[in-house]
């Protein structure tokens, strides 16, 4: 008889990304190997600490253990708080913790302060999380850069397990892949982390070369003043939302690929880029990108800022398409190792 298993996501109401199509990827992934799988979702909200601590509260109230007298084998959980959830047979994947309260604390990116209310909260989210990830039968995190920080703040540690995309079988570095186009291409949500103003600051150094940002966000505005203050709007394409038929026209056509979050925890884009046979323009602070990207091998590796480095990057590989050929078939070793198998086999033994 095959195991029955809930898989556990918190989810931001109305916000859409990669932990969402983990998410759903797993459960797919587990229904195909005959598994009796179902997602099992809670909105979060960071509204205020009172709501981070509520969203946290309500999954630990769950009692997960038998759905109408019929056991629920095993929970594989992802991201915060749904890792608090109580199961003997608790698997956790760790997508990522509340990073404001971690390793963003002290930046830019986190409104948490030194104040006194803030500490409390910070005590009782790192108390919640030492003890409900302890409890985990086995952890698994999305990236060694996640699992990094896991021990690094809580002293627990981590398999790394990457996950793969869900457009990697329809991504291929073969010949019509690799007609390498005229514009660099980047994607994902138009938020400050993403750095997006960071491919746009280089345009500038690498004349007549296009580029292509597919996402929504809130930045969209100032990321078009941008351009138009830098002199490159005529040059950058900013179409919004693109179906997964677009994702993969926009990867096959490009010259290369721009992917520089700032420490991200794993990055679709980097592993879909090397899929396609393109190479990745990142920056030393990109966090878990770094553990693929590998600068002059399969891409380069810039300075985080360092706008004319980047914009000379860019116009090198505009300017010799055999070589931007020749680094992105380099990266498909990269990741040619990141399968659905492996990563089930992992989660469920």
């Amino acid at each position: 008889m095959s195991q029955r298993i809930l898989v556990c996501n918190s989810q931001m109401p109305f916000l859409w990304g990669g932990a969402e199509i983990l998410a759903e990827s797993l459960v797919e992934e587990l229904a195909k190997r005959d598994f009796e799988v179902e997602l099992v979702r809670l909105p979060f909200s960071m509204a205020s600490r009172r709501a981070l601590l509520e969203s946290a509260l309500a999954w630990r109230l769950l009692d997960v253990t038998a759905v109408e007298e019929k056991t629920i084998d095993r929970v594989i959980c992802t991201r915060f708080p749904s890792y608090l959830v109580r199961h003997p047979r608790k698997v956790v994947w760790l997508v990522h913790q509340v990073r404001q309260i971690y390793d963003l604390r002290g930046t830019h990116y986190s409104n948490f302060d030194d104040s006194p209310r803030d500490e409390r909260v910070v005590e009782m989210v790192h108390t919640m999380d030492r003890r409900s990830l302890s409890e985990a039968r086995r952890r698994f995190a999305i990236s060694q850069n996640v699992a990094g920080r896991l021990e690094r703040h809580l002293g627990l540690t981590a398999e790394s397990l990457y996950p793969p995309s869900k457009l990697a079988p329809r991504l291929s570095p073969g010949p019509e892949s690799n007609k390498s186009g005229d514009y660099v291409f980047s994607a994902g949500r138009l938020v400050q982390p993403k750095r997006f103003e960071l491919l746009i600051r280089a345009m500038p150094h690498a004349p007549g070369v296009r580029c292509v940002i597919a996402g929504r966000g809130p930045e969209r505005e100032q990321l078009e003043a941008l351009a138009e203050q830098l002199g490159v709007a005529d040059r950058l394409e900013l179409p919004g939302w693109v179906s997964d038929d677009e994702l993969v026209s926009y990867y096959r056509d490009c010259l290369a690929v721009f992917y520089a979050p700032f420490d991200e925890d794993y990055g679709y884009v980097t592993i879909e880029a090397f899929k396609a046979g393109k190479p990745v323009l990142t920056t030393s602070d990109a966090g878990g990108v770094l553990e693929f990207v590998v600068d002059g091998e399969n891409g380069y590796v810039c300075e985080a800022g360092a706008d004319a480095a980047l914009g000379r990057r860019m116009a090198a590989l505009a300017a010799d398409r055999e070589l931007a050929s020749r680094l992105g078939a380099a990266g498909e070793g990269a990741v040619a190792d990141i399968d659905w198998d492996h990563v089930i086999a992992r989660l469920t033994e």
